[in-house]
């Protein structure tokens, strides 16, 4: 059995604000509600994607309409996982209980030093 760091992208939509870093703090505010108390040990923070045509690093998130969708990647440690696929389905299943109806994929999975 091995201890593994599992990353998960998740799409978060919030409504009515007028700035990216408005619609970044309530993406982050309202899924640490949905986690904490019960699993405060899940590491929330801004995903980050690669611009195609520059290479700049951005922030993930979209705005229009005063509506935006957030990428957040969470973060958690799995103990005495079979392999990086069990690991995965772990993470996968604590998180997805407490935010039901909002899409998880797999960003990485890393064996704990």
């Amino acid at each position: 059995m091995r201890n593994y760091v599992v990353s998960l992208e998740a799409a978060w939509i919030v409504r009515d604000v007028k700035t990216t870093d408005d619609a970044i703090g309530v993406a982050i505010a309202e899924a640490g509600k949905r986690l904490n108390p019960q699993l405060d040990f899940v590491e929330v923070e801004v995903g980050q994607t690669t611009c195609p045509y520059c290479g700049e690093v951005l922030d993930s998130v979209f705005l229009i309409a005063n509506t935006a969708i957030v990428g957040l990647v969470l973060q958690m440690k799995v103990f005495d996982a079979e392999n990086e696929d069990h690991a995965a389905r772990i993470a996968k299943s604590v998180i997805g209980r407490a935010l039901r109806n909002i899409s998880l994929n797999v960003v990485s999975v890393e064996p704990l030093a």
